[in-house]
């Protein structure tokens, strides 16, 4: 349930499941446009270098938001599952479903090992925004994944700010077979976002914060 995940979003994993998002397809991302492109590759540059005793399980993908494999794929799982309560499925992450998200500059990339993964993602948004924090009924439900029942968890962590804004979350999903933990980060720097999904069956606060440090150091160099 822990194998890396070429989605950004941490609704793919509440609402689909870790098993439902690695078996969608991703459909093919069309060309984005030269402007585009080049933002984007200016964002690799905030991107977390391959973690100590992991390796590159997917990208850097660059390209508009909206258009790139990893944000096709969690829709996709998105879709396919049946939650408690489908509002929570975009809940205090960024919406790709609106024209100014989906046609943002943005680079993911994901790393594995045997204890799990970590995705990230940085977009750059046409003007500062931020999503707001999770609803009170997202924060303990069920969902139909592939047949079985998957309950999930959320707190809010107290996490020093980073940033403009930041917020981070740990959930608990507890299905018929397998556990696990996933650890969420976001973080503004005016017009940037950082999203970060950190998977194991056990994930610590303090080792998601020490990421977040060092994504926070990262998203400050890159020039708006």
């Amino acid at each position: 349930m822990h194998k890396a995940i070429p989605g950004i979003f941490l609704s793919t994993l509440v609402i689909a499941g870790c098993s439902s998002a690695e078996e969608a397809a991703p459909p093919a991302a069309s060309a984005p446009p030269a402007q585009s492109s080049a933002a984007s590759a200016k964002l690799r540059a905030a991107l977390l270098p391959v973690p100590k005793g992991m390796s590159v399980a997917y990208g850097p993908e660059l390209g508009e938001f909206g258009a790139l494999k990893s944000t096709q794929q969690g829709l996709e799982a998105v879709r396919k599952a049946r939650a408690q309560h489908p509002e929570c499925a975009g809940a205090a992450q960024l919406d790709a479903a609106k024209p100014e998200v989906a046609k943002s500059p943005a680079a993911v990339v994901a790393f594995s090992a045997a204890r799990g993964s970590i995705t990230q993602a940085v977009v750059s948004l046409p003007k500062a925004a931020f999503p707001e924090p999770l609803p009170k009924q997202c924060a303990d439900y069920t969902a139909d994944v592939g047949g079985a029942k998957v309950t999930y968890r959320t707190k809010t962590l107290d996490m020093p700010t980073k940033g403009d804004q930041s917020r981070a979350y740990l959930t608990t999903a507890a299905g018929e077979k397998n556990n696990a933990q996933i650890g969420s980060v976001m973080i503004r720097r005016g017009t940037l976002i950082m999203s970060m999904l950190v998977v194991g069956q056990r994930v610590k606060p303090q080792g998601l914060y020490e990421l977040a440090n060092l994504a926070d150091q990262n998203l400050a160099r890159v020039k708006p």
